[in-house]
């Protein structure tokens, strides 16, 4: 007999293609998509269920199919169709406290596959270069999907003390990006104009939705050696891209904001519904974040696809010129830069260093 695989979160994108790459695999048997709402998109040969995992009821589902592996995808931070950030975290952390009181009373499952995200190491000003994953964070997520994620994470941990028989894997995703990708993130750089934090330039990871599927695939496979596929692991490309060089590509200006005015423009962008502009993306955008993924290549084994960079170049192609060509605002931004009264060179005779685009 081969795998039962159930996936939560199967009417996103992201979730409805997990569930079709997962089917393909030969020693995949069957798999149970499951979701609160029907998906717009096809699930291939995968058996939809219309199930909200806040209930007590995705227990039956877990018993009634002998379900071995869970991958819980239904971790989020943007809601589906007219819901908004309240159901979305009844949906992260209560649907994840009901999927883990399922599993631990099913003697069928095995294997369990949780997608979280580098959110829950903040961002600080203080923190270090770089995240590794037993790096404590200088200062915890105090709301928003950053406080699911770590609320998320603690369950995960209570449930894995619990059955210790359970293979557990937690996945802590860079900012996800590419064609399709649906996240506060993309929802920002979606901007005409970008609002940045005057005076910070920070250093963002993403990860391509690619890659997201083909780890998640692999995670939720008996590992070759017990010390595979088992424990928590940062998921990033390689390299790292500064906000500005971000928005240079994209081809669309920036808007520095005083730092005690930028909850002020958040707070307007969220009412008139372009982004969500949280206090915990502020912080981001602010101190940016890195993390090591040694653990991902060296336990795990996997290697991404794509770069940071590459995976950014994916999304702008996905998303159409900006309102500027990127080398024109390039060159704009390096005279700019350039002027005396911001420090810059004084030698008009010494040819211009051409930027990063």
């Amino acid at each position: 007999m081969g795998k039962v695989v159930l996936v939560t979160g199967a009417a996103r994108q992201l979730g409805g293609r997990f569930v079709r790459r997962i089917q393909r695999d030969p020693d995949v048997d069957r798999v149970i998509a499951v979701d609160a709402v029907p998906p717009a998109h096809h699930l291939g040969g995968a058996d939809f269920l219309q199930a909200d995992i806040r209930q007590p009821a995705i227990g039956r589902v877990l018993a009634e199919h002998s379900v071995d592996t869970v991958v819980h995808m239904d971790v989020t931070g943007t809601p589906l169709a007219s819901g908004g950030r309240g159901s979305v975290k009844e949906t992260n952390v209560i649907g994840t406290m009901q999927l883990l009181g399922a599993c631990q009373k099913s003697p069928s499952v095995r294997r369990l596959v949780v997608k979280s995200s580098t959110n829950v190491y903040g961002s600080a000003p203080r923190d270090p270069a770089v995240f590794t994953e037993t790096t404590p964070p200088k200062s915890l997520p105090s709301g928003g999907f950053a406080k699911d994620t770590v609320e998320v994470e603690g369950y995960v941990r209570g449930f894995a003390r619990r059955r210790p028989d359970v293979a557990v894997c937690v996945l802590r995703f860079a900012n996800i990006l590419g064609p399709t990708a649906d996240s506060p993130l993309a929802q920002y750089f979606a901007l005409p104009v970008l609002p940045t934090v005057f005076g910070y330039d920070p250093r963002l990871q993403f990860v391509h939705e690619d890659d997201v599927i083909e780890v998640l695939r692999i995670a939720s496979h008996e590992p070759r050696r017990s010390t595979l596929n088992s424990g928590t692991f940062n998921i990033a490309g390689d390299g790292v891209l500064l906000l500005s060089q971000c928005s240079r590509r994209l081809g669309r200006p920036t808007v520095p904001v005083l730092l005690p005015a930028v909850t002020w423009v958040g707070g307007a962008l969220r009412t008139l519904g372009a982004t969500d502009f949280s206090p915990e993306q502020i912080r981001l955008l602010t101190h940016g974040r890195v993390v090591s993924t040694a653990q991902m290549r060296d336990t795990l084994g996997f290697r991404p696809a794509y770069t940071t960079a590459e995976t950014f170049a994916d999304f702008v192609r996905g998303r159409g010129p900006g309102l500027l060509p990127p080398q024109a605002l390039a060159s704009a931004v390096d005279r700019v830069a350039a002027l005396p009264f911001l420090g810059g060179a004084r030698t008009p005779s010494r040819p211009p260093t051409q930027s990063a685009n």
